[in-house]
């Protein structure tokens, strides 16, 4: 849900300025090896965290997932907890960059916000470890993200869209005036996460597999009524 997304309109820049473009410096050897180190050990490091929380989690195993040394963690992160951070930080990086890739359109609100909440809801389903990274951060109370410089950048954008979709669909007359962006997106974000993230006792105490494709298309119908009966104006 970044802002991006809501530009539907291509634009074609002159010949010439391509022309003058001048080329990308390729990575050298040393370069391109570090990198690949770094992807590595963040890789595995979202593995062992997901799989043993933050204090089962340990350096040792990390580095050992990742065929590399304990002392390449402390190199490229600095500390267990700024590679803990790193990994967070990726994991909202890159439901971001997943959200670029949708096209929506402002001019059809009621549909752009569907597609919105179909693909929030569609995101933590095929990403369980996100939300269980989530879940360990907060049981330590949000502490380690709280000092990522870089937590808001990932928030904003998603709030943004919401906000250009409620401010059209007011404009057009369908949507009501006097709802708060933060709290739609809370409203997605709270709906699709509770499921995910308790699936498995849910299942339990409901005596039914709420993991069946039928059973999340229902849950996702679900939502997008529940959202647009918030959002839309009485008829």
């Amino acid at each position: 849900m970044t802002a991006k997304t809501a530009v539907t309109a291509k634009t074609t820049k002159p010949r010439s300025s391509v022309s003058r473009r001048t080329p990308a410096k390729r990575p050298g050897v040393r370069e391109q090896a570090a990198q690949t180190t770094r992807d590595n050990i963040l890789r595995a490091a979202t593995k062992v965290f997901a799989r043993y929380g933050y204090e089962g989690g340990s350096v040792e195993k990390i580095s050992q997932s990742a065929k590399s040394f304990d002392r390449m963690i402390y190199y490229y992160f600095g500390s267990k907890e700024g590679l803990f951070i790193e990994v967070l930080e990726d994991m909202y990086r890159r439901m971001n960059d997943a959200e670029l890739e949708l096209t929506l359109d402002i001019e059809q609100p009621v549909e752009s916000l569907k597609e919105v909440i179909c693909f929030v809801v569609s995101y933590y389903n095929k990403n369980p470890e996100f939300i269980t990274l989530l879940n360990t951060e907060n049981l330590h109370r949000g502490k380690h993200i709280a000092k990522s410089m870089r937590a808001r950048e990932y928030s904003s954008p998603a709030i943004a869209i919401i906000s250009q979709l409620l401010e059209s669909g007011a404009q057009k007359g369908v949507f009501r005036t006097d709802i708060s962006a933060r709290n739609v997106y809370l409203l997605i974000a709270a709906t699709g996460y509770f499921y995910v993230s308790n699936r498995h006792t849910l299942s339990a105490f409901l005596g039914e597999d709420l993991q069946t494709p039928e059973a999340l298309a229902q849950w996702q119908a679900f939502i997008i009524s529940t959202v647009l009966r918030t959002v839309m104006r009485a008829p």
